[in-house]
């Protein structure tokens, strides 16, 4: 089965390498990748063609990245992961046994969330995190995104918004056709390590609530930081 995985990236050039070197590495799975640059001042498009990956430009935001990484490939199955992301060895076999279950066809599928920080902080979010992904259905885009072409696209696909566009579209799924794959994705804990770790998860619930509420997520991109 044909897998496309589509990677967004600003300013990545630190972490893509590593982001791509565990889906590169995929035996089970033989996936096409594709990075989606939103702008980047800092090489990252230079080590996309240096690693031999497939390259597009797009407009600034994930949205809109996300959104036209989908237009541009014509796999079955996509997968969406973030430049600063990496997948724990041996995720295409648990990526594999989900695409080729007939019952999955209409579910969607992310990893349980790490970050690169061993700290009880880091743990504390990262609990945190998997508790609003079983109990809410709003799991983090850092937890990928894994989906039938045919399923996004019948959803409508990824919403071109500066921020939230996860949120928009695991509300779209349901809580009830999300499942979490037993493998790990690990993220980069440098915004928490930016701004603390207590300081980071309010203002994302600050911005979650405030979307929730309603407010347009251009007002929010601000907020985010």
């Amino acid at each position: 089965m044909r897998l496309s995985v589509i990677v967004p990236t600003l300013n990545a050039a630190a972490f893509l390498e590593e982001t791509l070197a565990p889906v590169c590495a995929a035996t089970t799975l033989i996936p096409e990748v594709l990075v989606v640059d939103g702008g980047s001042a800092d090489g990252t498009c230079t080590l996309a063609e240096e690693l031999d990956v497939q390259f597009l430009e797009a407009e600034r935001g994930r949205g809109h990245q996300l959104a036209a990484g989908a237009a541009a490939v014509d796999a079955p199955w996509l997968l969406f992961l973030h430049g600063d992301t990496r997948l724990q060895r041996g995720w295409d076999t648990v990526a594999s046994a989900f695409i080729t279950d007939p019952a999955n066809a209409e579910r969607a599928a992310v990893f349980h969330l790490r970050f690169d920080d061993l700290s009880p902080a880091a743990q504390r979010v990262a609990r945190i995190a998997a508790w609003r992904s079983r109990r809410l259905g709003l799991p983090y885009g850092d937890q990928g995104l894994l989906i039938s072409r045919t399923f996004y696209e019948s959803l409508g696909g990824f919403r071109t918004i500066p921020i939230m566009e996860d949120v928009d579209i695991v509300r779209r799924i349901g809580r009830h056709r999300l499942v979490t794959l037993d493998g790990e994705a690990i993220t980069s804990a440098r915004r928490y390590r930016r701004t603390g770790y207590t300081a980071r998860m309010l203002l994302n619930l600050l911005c979650l609530a405030s979307y929730f509420a309603g407010v347009p997520p251009r007002w929010l991109v601000r907020l985010y930081g």
